[in-house]
């Protein structure tokens, strides 16, 4: 009998894959799997679990949010694993899943789990570290890891946007002197924000041109968002980013498979959503096709 580890969150969004239990797992069954269930004990737990025990199973399926996920994947990548990931998104966001194509509704997305095809995906390597779909820095990076879950859970999105609000003040805006290399250009420049990713969606809105990004072309999506001199500049940045069309003036956009990022005094970076730590020198790197996550089936 093929062998499947449910892996979930309980804390997670509102908790509520928790009422879906049985259903899901009665879908494992029923396609001849035998489940083990395990719900995340601590911080960490979900990737020193399928660290150790990834090796035992034919096939995993995690919900909670992309921090979950970010857990799973770096877990599998520790064990030596190459099975398949299935994906029941139950965050607060839930980018990487929106931007995969997989459904908000805890059974919907339990059968692309089950029943799924599975599809390539990069990842980033940060210095030691993995990211499954971003890395940033900058201005509100640290509000999705300083919001608290009870909140993130009781008002969802809204708990980042109103910490956002909370937190931005035009007049302590922090510039970040940077140099930021790649395998074809040398930037040197002061910055409010900068992003590594691979996703369609950051931070539950969608900024970049969807139509330029693929989760499988072993490149990134770099936005780096220069310091304003104005409040007019600020307006004028907001409105390029949703308007999807990143202002060359205000902004530095581009793709690449590889990039270092200096700077002489300590920067805090997020991973995931998650703190990723404070460094002056960064490595990022694209490995293509990484790992597997179960897609709806194309048409």
């Amino acid at each position: 009998m093929k062998k499947l580890l449910f892996i979930y969150n309980p804390k997670s969004g509102t908790g509520r894959i928790k009422g879906k239990l049985s259903d899901v797992i009665d879908m494992c069954v029923k396609e001849g799997y035998e489940v083990t269930i395990r719900p995340t004990q601590a911080a960490l737990d979900a990737m020193e679990y399928v660290s150790e025990n990834g090796q035992r199973f034919d096939k995993i399926i995690c919900s909670g949010g992309d921090g979950t996920l970010d857990e799973v994947v770096k877990g599998l990548l520790e064990s030596g694993c190459d099975i398949p990931i299935g994906y029941i998104p139950a965050g607060s966001t839930n980018d990487f899943a929106t931007s995969l194509g997989i459904p908000s509704s805890p059974l919907k997305a339990a059968k692309v789990a089950v029943y799924g095809e599975p599809f390539a995906c990069d990842i980033g390597k940060f210095n030691d570290d993995y990211f499954v779909y971003v890395s940033a820095f900058g201005i509100l990076t640290e509000v999705s890891y300083e919001t608290d879950q009870k909140v993130k859970n009781v008002l969802g999105h809204m708990a980042y946007v109103g910490e956002a609000i909370r937190s931005f003040n035009p007049a302590t805006l922090k510039p970040y002197n940077l140099s930021v290399i790649t395998d074809d250009r040398m930037i040197k420049d002061d910055f409010i924000y900068g992003m590594v990713s691979n996703s369609a969606s950051i931070g539950g809105m969608k900024i970049l041109p969807v139509n330029e990004i693929a989760l499988d072309d072993g490149e990134f999506e770099v936005l780096l968002i220069k310091y304003p001199r104005s409040i007019e500049e600020i307006n004028m940045m907001v409105s390029s980013l949703l308007a999807q069309e990143p202002d060359p003036d205000y902004m530095y956009y581009f793709k690449t498979s590889h990039l270092e990022i200096h700077s002489e005094e300590p920067v805090a970076w997020t991973l995931d959503g998650e703190n990723g730590g404070v460094h002056k020198d960064v490595e990022i790197n694209n490995i293509g096709k990484a790992f597997q996550i179960c897609v709806p089936e194309r048409k």
